[in-house]
C-alpha cells in the first residue's frame, strides 16, 4: 500500500515561509555580553596625515611618546597649527587617553634658537581638530587676534 501526500498551493507557501523565517527568528537572540565597536585610531586608507590641529591652551609640551612621562621635545603655543599624522588611544588606570602624533613648527626646549620642524605627541584635548589647513589657519587667527 502506497500513501500519497499532496499539498495544495497555500500549504506549500506556508511551509516555505515557515522554513525561511527560522533563520530570522533565531538571529534575533541577543547575547548578554555586548561588544563595543571602536573605529580604528587612524583611518587605514588615509592620506599621509589625518587632518590639522590648532593648539587651544596657552602652551603645551611636545613629547617623545604618547605618555605624560615622555621626554619634552619643545613646546607649542596657543594658535600654533600642526599637521596630525597619527591618533592613538593609550589605556591608563581609569580610562583611555587619546593622543595625536603631530608635525609642526615648535619652540625648542633648550639649545637651539628659533622654531624647528619636528614630530611629537600631544594629548588630543590640547587641540582643536580641522579637516583642512585653511580652516585651521582661520581658527588660529581667531585665537590670536
Amino acid at each position: 500500500m502506497r500513501v500519497r501526500f499532496s499539498l495544495g498551493y497555500g500549504q506549500v507557501v506556508f511551509v516555505l515561509i515557515a522554513l525561511l523565517s527560522v533563520p530570522l527568528v533565531s538571529g534575533c537572540h541577543r547575547s548578554t555580553e555586548e561588544i563595543p565597536v571602536m573605529p580604528p585610531p587612524t583611518f587605514p586608507l588615509a592620506r599621509d596625515y589625518i587632518g590639522y590641529g590648532v593648539v587651544n591652551v596657552s602652551f603645551t609640551n611636545l613629547l617623545s611618546e604618547p605618555s605624560s612621562g615622555g621626554i619634552s621635545r619643545g613646546y607649542l603655543r596657543r594658535g600654533t597649527v600642526v599637521r596630525i599624522i597619527e591618533r592613538r588611544t593609550v589605556a591608563n588606570r581609569v580610562s583611555g587617553e587619546s593622543w595625536v602624533l603631530v608635525e609642526g613648527n615648535y619652540s625648542p626646549s633648550s639649545g637651539s634658537q628659533g622654531p624647528a620642524l619636528s614630530r611629537g605627541w600631544l594629548q588630543e584635548t590640547m587641540l582643536e581638530i580641522y579637516d583642512n589647513e585653511s580652516r585651521a589657519d582661520t581658527a588660529s587667527k581667531a585665537m590670536n587676534p
